[in-house]
C-alpha cells in the first residue's frame, strides 16, 4: 500500500512531480521538511494496512483457491512486506541524514510501492474465478480500497500515484473483460473504468488543493520567521520600557514618601505657630500653608494612582468580597472626617457579597466617598448596595453600589466631562477653598478602575440638592458571613486636651518636634520617642512602676529605624496597659501598601502623611470621644 503524510510534505513538490514549479524559497526562510523523509515515516502504517489486506484475502479464499497458488501469492506478499520493513529499518538508521543523502533511497521505495500494487493486481488475476460473484466483488473492493488510500497519501507524488493506480486497476479491467463466463463483464469493466477516471480526478483535485495549502503553509512559516526575528527586537524594547516604567513608578513612590515627611512637619509647625500667635494675619497665612500642603498630598496620591494604571501595574483579581467588611473599612477611615464636618455617614446593604476585585472596588468607593464628603456641607453621605435580579437566562445577578450626598451638586453641562482627566466641574456659586483642591484626577481614576473591573459607572446630579454615583458589579457568594464590626460613636463633649497624656513615636526629628509643639499648644502633655528601642528602655525603667500614668492616646509612625514598625511599639505600650486597649493613631508616609487590614486587627486608625493639623485634630477628637472646637471655614480639612 502506498503511503505518505500530505500535511507534512514540502510545498516544492513540483521538483518531484514534474507538474509545475512553485515559487522560489527565500534564502532566509526555514528549510522545508524533506518529502521523502515524510513518506518513509509512514511506512509502519502502510505495512499494517497491507498485512490486514493479505489476511483478508487469505481468509476469504483459503477454502476456495488452490493451496499452492494462494501460498505462492502470500509468499510474494510476505517477501515484499519484509523488504518494506528492511527498507524502513535502514531509513531509521539514517533518519537524521541530510535530504540529499536520503534521495538514494527513493528509487527502491518507489519500486517497492509499485511492487505491492502489482501484488494486488495479481490477486485479482489469480482468484477471480474462485467462488461466487460475491467473492469477486470482495476482491474488487479490497483492490480498489488501496487505490482510494493512495489518493490522500500519494496525490502530491503525481507520477507515482498514476503508476500505482494503473498497476492495480488496468490489469483488473483486463481480467474483467477477458472473463467470458460472465455476460455482464463489459458493464462491470465500464464501471471500473469510470472508477479509475474518478480516482485520477480525485487525486488531481486533492493534489492541487494540497499544493496550494502547502504553499500557504510555507508562506506562513516565512512570515512567522520574520515575526520571530522582529519579536526578538521588540521583546527587548518591551523589557526596557517595562523596566523604565517600573523604575518611574518606584521612583515616584519613593519621592512621594520622602516629600511627605517635610510637608507633614511643615503643617505641624505652621499650626503650632497659629496656636502661639493670635494675630489674624498669621492665622490666615497658616490656613494658606495648610491648604497648600493638603493640595500637594492629594496630588501625590492621584499622580501615583495614574502612574500605576498607565504602566500596567494594576491587575484585576475578582474574588468574593463581603461588603460588610469593605463598609467597615470605609467607616473606619471616613467617620472622623464626617464627624468633624457634622455630617452623617451611613451605610446600607452591607449583607451583600460582590464578585469583584476587593482592592480596586474599595479604591473606587474611597474616591467617591471622599469627594462626597468634600463637597457636602450639610446633611450627610449614604453608601448603599441593592441587589438587581437578572431576568431568566439573562446573565448573573448584579449589585448596584451607590454613593449619595446632599452636597452642592454638578451642573448639567459638566456631567458629560466629569470623568475626564484634569477636569473640574464648574458650579453656579463660588466654591470654598476646600472644594477647589486637586487637579481633577480623582474621578478619572475612578473611571479607569471601573473600566478595568468591567463595572459600568454613571452619575446623576441636581444643583443644590446633591449627587449620586452608581456602580454595577456582579453579585457573588461567600462561604460564610461574619459579624458586623461595631461602629464608633463618640460622645459630644467639649474639646480639651488639658491633662491628657500623649505618647509620640516618630523617627523624623522635624516631624517629632512639630507634633510635640502642636500637641503641647493644644494643652496636652507629650512624651516622645525616636524608636522602638527607646520605648523598650523606658518601659523597663521609668515606666515600670505601677503608678505610672496611663497614656490617653498613642501617635505612632509606621516605619521606624532598624526595620521595625509602629505596630511593635503599639504592642509594647498596650502590653503595659492591657485593658482597655490604648487608643492609637498610626501615621505613614507610604501609599504603596494598604494597612487597612492591620488597622482592623490591631484596632488603630491610619493617617497618611502629610496630615493637616485640622485632620489630625479631628482624628484625635474622634479617638478621645470629644468634639473639636469650630475652625475657620478656610481651614477645613
Amino acid at each position: 500500500m502506498a503511503e505518505g503524510e500530505a500535511d507534512k510534505l514540502a510545498p516544492d513538490m513540483a521538483g518531484l512531480t514534474g507538474d509545475h514549479r512553485g515559487p522560489a524559497v527565500p534564502a532566509t526562510a526555514p528549510a522545508p521538511v524533506d518529502p521523502l523523509r515524510s513518506l518513509l515515516l509512514q511506512t509502519p502504517a502502510t505495512l499494517t494496512g497491507n498485512f490486514i489486506g493479505m489476511a483478508l484475502v487469505a481468509g476469504i479464499f483459503w477454502p476456495l483457491a488452490p493451496r499452492g497458488t494462494l501460498l505462492a501469492w502470500l509468499s510474494m506478499g510476505v517477501v515484499l512486506w519484509l523488504l518494506r520493513l528492511a527498507h524502513y529499518l535502514r531509513f531509521l538508521r539514517h533518519r537524521h541524514a541530510p535530504a540529499a543523502s536520503l534521495q538514494a533511497m527513493r528509487p527502491s521505495w518507489m519500486w517497492l510501492v509499485l511492487g505491492q500494487g502489482g501484488m494486488w493486481a495479481l490477486a485479482v488475476w489469480l482468484f477471480w474465478q474462485q467462488g461466487s460473484p460475491y467473492h469477486k466483488l470482495a476482491l474488487l473492493l479490497i483492490a480498489y480500497t488501496y487505490c482510494l488510500g493512495s489518493v490522500q497519501l500519494l496525490a502530491t507524488q503525481w507520477r507515482v500515484f498514476l503508476a500505482f493506480i494503473s498497476v492495480v486497476l488496468l490489469p483488473t479491467l483486463l481480467r474483467i473483460i477477458t472473463d467470458g463466463s460472465e455476460s455482464w463483464r463489459f458493464q462491470l469493466a465500464l464501471i471500473m473504468a469510470l472508477l479509475f477516471a474518478i480516482t485520477v480526478l480525485m487525486g488531481r483535485t486533492y493534489g492541487t488543493a494540497l499544493g496550494h495549502a502547502l504553499r500557504l503553509k510555507r508562506r506562513t512559516e516565512e512570515l512567522a520567521e520574520q515575526l520571530r526575528a522582529e519579536a526578538t527586537i521588540s521583546e527587548a524594547a518591551r523589557r526596557r520600557a517595562e523596566a523604565a516604567n517600573r523604575a518611574k513608578t518606584q521612583f515616584f513612590a519613593a519621592a512621594s514618601h520622602d516629600l511627605r515627611q517635610p510637608l507633614h512637619a511643615m503643617g505641624l509647625f505652621a499650626e503650632a505657630l497659629r496656636e502661639r500667635s493670635r494675630d489674624p494675619e498669621v492665622s490666615s497665612l497658616v490656613n494658606s500653608i495648610n491648604e497648600s500642603v493638603d493640595a500637594l498630598e492629594g496630588l501625590f496620591g492621584e499622580l501615583l494612582d495614574i502612574t500605576r494604571i498607565d504602566t500596567g501595574g494594576v491587575e484585576v483579581n475578582p474574588a468574593p468580597t463581603r461588603l460588610r467588611e469593605l463598609f467597615s473599612r470605609l467607616r473606619l477611615h471616613f467617620e472622623p472626617t464626617a464627624f468633624e464636618k457634622g455630617l452623617m455617614l451611613s451605610f446600607h446593604g452591607e449583607q451583600h457579597v460582590a464578585m469583584s476585585d476587593p482592592v480596586l472596588l474599595e479604591r473606587v468607593l474611597r474616591n467617591l466617598v471622599s469627594n462626597a464628603i468634600r463637597y457636602t456641607d450639610d446633611g450627610g453621605v449614604l453608601v448603599s448596595c441593592r441587589l438587581r435580579r437578572a431576568p431568566a437566562g439573562g446573565g448573573p445577578d448584579m449589585l448596584l453600589l451607590q454613593v449619595w450626598d446632599s452636597g452642592i451638586g454638578i451642573s448639567e453641562g459638566s456631567l458629560p466631562r466629569i470623568f475626564d482627566e484634569f477636569y473640574q466641574a464648574q458650579s453656579n456659586r463660588p466654591l470654598q477653598a476646600h472644594h477647589r483642591k486637586g487637579l481633577g484626577l480623582g474621578l478619572a481614576i475612578v473611571k479607569r478602575l471601573s473600566d478595568l473591573m468591567e463595572a459600568p459607572i454613571d452619575v446623576r446630579s441636581r444643583m443644590g440638592h446633591g449627587t449620586v454615583f452608581s456602580l454595577r458589579v456582579p453579585a457573588g457568594r461567600a462561604p460564610r458571613q461574619v459579624d458586623q464590626l461595631p461602629s464608633h460613636r463618640p460622645s459630644a463633649l467639649g474639646l480639651t486636651l488639658q491633662g491628657r497624656l500623649m505618647v509620640v513615636v516618630e523617627d523624623e526629628a522635624a516631624v517629632r518636634d512639630g507634633l510635640v509643639v502642636l500637641l503641647q499648644a493644644w494643652g496636652a502633655t507629650v512624651v516622645a520617642f525616636e524608636s522602638v528601642g527607646d520605648v523598650e528602655r523606658v518601659l523597663a525603667g521609668n515606666w515600670a512602676a505601677p503608678d505610672t500614668p496611663r497614656p490617653d492616646l498613642l501617635l505612632v509612625d509606621y516605619r521606624l529605624p532598624q526595620g521595625r514598625t509602629g505596630l511593635e511599639a503599639l504592642a509594647l505600650l498596650r502590653q503595659r496597659w492591657p485593658a482597655p486597649a490604648l487608643p492609637a493613631i498610626i501615621v505613614t508616609g507610604s501609599t504603596m501598601g494598604g494597612h487597612e487590614a492591620e488597622a482592623e486587627e490591631h484596632q488603630f486608625h491610619l493617617l497618611v502623611k502629610p496630615v493637616l493639623p485640622n485632620k489630625l485634630r479631628a482624628m484625635i477628637a474622634f479617638k478621645l470621644g470629644v468634639r473639636p472646637a469650630a475652625t475657620p471655614p478656610d481651614a477645613a480639612a
